[in-house]
């Protein structure tokens, strides 16, 4: 082999290696554990597999056929994993964790049978082209599936760039990635073979790139933070701890602490602070300090109503508030106007 075509065969090759060893990785290895990067790893898998075919393919043309039929199998899983990875990332909460199961368990055994019923070997006229340009069609189905998922995001890249996170530029890489890489297996009849395999060698590093000028921020780009997508309090039980919450901030009044924390609030109701924020979050759509400050602004407002005495900025030491400004600030906020107004507005009525 000449050195030119040595060359070309390894970063040909070397893609679909790395793409075989960050597959098995993120199958069995990476952490947090999530179903995403069990989708990831086996959406990498089928690709360096498919990739690796059409390398030893191209340059060992006497390949066994079973080998060319092994490659064009695991392409036909290309498009599937790809929409069930961005889909589980997206949607977490969605019905990803049976829905793939339907798909494996429809999509596997119908190109096992169609194998073993026309093998490439015996049935070269009809895998070229119908059966491949079919199995190409089928890769691009999903991955247009996978693009009307990732719309609002795809909008934000053209139009708000500088709002992406990187979890999200991490995600639109591998799908325009997919999508180059199918572009250039589909269209291999008008450019180069091993376009394909150099392609997806270009966007593997170009993707550990990312990866590596990611690596000192305190985030994952492989997987948002989704503390609790799997763990949402049932209904029932959210409204029990709800009202239980509700009755602490009536008789205690912990809010009047101007120091209060999560933790000391979540504690009283036997809960953990990940679990209080979450039940804020999820039932009310409300941050804790949100939730807080509502109920100093309802003692505030019940103070300027039957105090008359007391100044503002004692009004807003007594309901929690630890400096005036803050009062102003959410009590506009939360009751449309300042407080010396409201208080103006409620003598006015008496009067």
């Amino acid at each position: 082999m000449e050195f030119n075509q040595t060359l070309l065969f390894f970063f040909s090759a070397l893609g679909a290696f790395n793409g075989l060893c960050l597959g098995f990785y993120f199958l069995l290895i990476a952490k947090p554990k999530h179903i995403a990067s069990r989708f990831l790893g086996v959406f990498l898998l089928m690709l360096s597999v498919r990739i690796g075919k059409s390398v030893f393919f191209y340059f060992k043309p006497d390949l066994a056929f079973i080998y060319l039929q092994l490659g064009l199998s695991a392409c036909f899983f290309v498009g599937p994993f790809l929409y069930f990875y961005i889909k589980s990332i997206i949607h977490s909460g969605s019905t990803i964790r049976n829905e793939w199961v339907y798909h494996t368990a429809l999509l596997l055994p119908f190109i096992v049978v169609l194998g073993y019923l026309y093998p490439f070997e015996t049935n070269i006229h009809l895998w070229r082209p119908y059966i491949i340009y079919c199995i190409y069609l089928q890769w691009l189905g999903y991955s247009l599936f996978s693009g009307w998922i990732l719309r609002n995001k795809i909008k934000r890249l053209f139009l708000k760039p500088r709002s992406l996170q990187s979890h999200d530029v991490w995600v639109l890489s591998v799908f325009f990635g997919n999508l180059a890489i199918w572009a250039a297996y589909f269209f291999t009849n008008i450019t180069y073979y091993l376009v394909g395999a150099l392609t997806f060698s270009f966007l593997f590093y170009l993707l550990a790139l990312l990866v590596f000028l990611n690596r000192k921020k305190n985030t994952s780009i492989f997987i948002p933070d989704q503390k609790y997508a799997d763990k949402r309090i049932a209904k029932q039980e959210a409204n029990h701890l709800l009202d239980k919450l509700n009755h602490l901030m009536e008789t205690e009044q912990p809010y009047t602490n101007p120091n209060l924390k999560l933790s000391e609030v979540a504690k009283k109701i036997r809960l953990s602070s990940h679990q209080l924020s979450q039940l804020l979050n999820d039932n009310l759509g409300k941050s804790f300090p949100v939730y807080i400050n509502e109920y100093r602004i309802l003692k505030a407002q019940k103070l300027l109503a039957t105090n008359t005495n007391l100044t503002l900025e004692a009004i807003g030491y007594e309901c929690g508030f630890n400096s005036k400004s803050t009062f102003y600030t959410s009590f506009k906020a939360i009751v449309g106007t300042t407080p010396n107004k409201y208080r103006s507005q409620l003598q006015g009525s008496l009067l």
